[in-house]
């Protein structure tokens, strides 16, 4: 499903040789969580060395640009422009000196009240050099009085949403999450007995660290020349972990939230199988991110799996489409559809999830080209119907297709046979812990009130800014 964009990826290391090539190394493994900008600060001799570029980890952080990053510690960040425009200036890790000490801070997530803080900050003289709501915690930071944990704690006393954190000073990393453990963030260590950071463990798994565990919500994990402290910086609330996760953002390989995001894909394929029959021919994924839901859908029905579409994974997200005429084959750019397995087959087509429902339907014209008979369509996820405001960059209420059209529209929208979703219930049985889940995006349940955004929330039949159905 290509109609997400994710969120962020951070990454923390100290006390290791050559920090920021691991740096990069971790950051690399997590390219999928952020492809527009991507950013490594290291500490050498008590000051800050800093290289940040829009574009990909590879095409960035250069060997040149390696060589000007010394020191034995390091964080670093992979973006996608949940708020703020795509500029340099808004490429993380951001840095400030105040009170004569150096910060390095690096956030995934996104902040409900930003606007609120920011307005305030602003009218007691604040400056702001970034349109990021990340750049918030390094003013409240600097209000505050007290160590630098206080003003740290200062701070998210006072900010409302979603936070995984990694910052740094010039003598220690510090990871953190926001007491509701929104975002993933896990603790790794190194053979050498360095400690590691990172949003999923697959960084880990490249540098062969172990993982140790999950920061846990509102803890705040110290490492520095003594080795590694944690402690509670806030006290932790009700659990609202991203169900996005597991269903499309994080790698199979990842340990998300205690889990084999593959595991949990498979489940959810299975479910999907007792949910939704269908009469089919072949099985096939919309790759990559739906891969694991449709072999499970294969394995609980019987009906073989296919690669029916192919994918090329050397399509950049910043491919420019210089003529109209590109610009109409842009999906057969990403994808192809092998017509000697599609041609008069009865076709079921299992996705991780619809967005606005525009690519969806040029992969189905371009099954249906191939010869296939019938199409199904199966959502390994309940209709998207409401933005998110954690930390994810989805569309406005009126781009969302499922909460426009009844399934009967999508299915003629779509040009399929038929179309089915998994049902709420069905999506968080598949989760080992069924309750602590945000799943405001289905349901418009949010757990915090996002600050009022009228043009996100508008639809026909809902007053823009109203309160939505069910929302607390």
């Amino acid at each position: 499903m290509a109609e997400w964009r994710e969120e962020c990826a951070v990454f923390g290391i100290f006390d290791v040789d050559r920090a920021s090539e691991l740096a990069q190394l971790g950051l690399y493994a997590m390219q999928h969580r952020g492809q527009e900008s991507t950013g490594i600060v290291t500490a050498h001799d008590e000051r800050f060395f800093i290289e940040r570029g829009l574009g990909l980890v590879a095409d960035v952080m250069t060997p040149d640009r390696l060589g000007r990053l010394p020191g034995r510690q390091a964080i670093g960040h992979n973006r996608y422009s949940t708020t703020g425009g795509l500029n340099l200036t808004n490429t993380q890790p951001l840095t400030v000196r105040f009170r004569g000490v150096e910060v390095a801070i690096a956030h995934n997530g996104n902040l409900v009240n930003a606007r609120t803080l920011r307005r305030r900050l602003e009218e007691s003289g604040s400056l702001f050099q970034t349109s990021l709501d990340t750049e918030v915690f390094l003013h409240l930071m600097a209000q505050a009085d007290g160590s630098f944990e206080e003003r740290l704690a200062a701070a998210c006393r006072q900010v409302e949403g979603a936070y995984s954190l990694v910052l740094m000073t010039t003598n220690a990393v510090y990871g953190l999450r926001d007491p509701h453990g929104w975002r993933p963030l896990v603790l790794g260590r190194l053979e050498t007995g360095a400690h590691v950071l990172a949003s999923e463990s697959c960084a880990l798994d490249l540098l062969g660290a172990t993982m140790l565990r999950e920061v846990a919500p509102g803890e705040l994990v110290r490492l520095d020349a003594q080795g590694m402290a944690a402690r509670p910086l806030l006290p932790a609330r009700e659990q609202r972990r991203c169900i996005f996760e597991h269903i499309y953002f994080s790698r199979p390989d990842s340990i998300v939230f205690g889990e084999t995001v593959d595991r949990v894909r498979r489940r959810l394929g299975r479910r999907l199988a007792e949910e939704h029959p269908v009469d089919a021919d072949l099985v096939m994924s919309v790759p990559d991110s739906s891969n694991s839901i449709a072999l499970g859908y294969s394995e609980r029905s019987g009906i073989p799996y296919e690669l029916g579409l192919i994918r090329n994974h050397y399509v950049g997200r910043t491919f420019i489409h210089p003529t109209q005429a590109v610009r109409d084959h842009s999906v057969r750019v990403k994808f192809n559809a092998v017509e000697a397995i599609l041609r008069d087959r009865r076709v079921l087509m299992v996705d991780d999830s619809i967005v606005r429902g525009t690519t969806s339907k040029k992969l189905v014209a371009l099954v249906r080209k191939a010869g296939a008979r019938e199409v199904h369509f199966l959502v390994g996820s309940p209709p998207v119907a409401y933005p998110c405001f954690y930390g994810i960059d989805t569309p406005s209420r009126s781009e969302l297709i499922g909460a426009r059209l009844s399934l009967e529209e999508i299915a003629r929208f779509l040009d399929v046979d038929s179309i089915g979703y998994l049902s709420e219930e069905g999506m968080k049985a598949c989760e080992s812990e069924p309750a602590g889940w945000c799943d405001a995006c289905f349901t418009g349940n949010y757990p915090i009130a996002p600050e009022a955004e009228p043009e996100k929330l508008a639809l026909e039949g809902l007053r823009p800014g109203a309160p939505l159905a069910g929302a607390r």
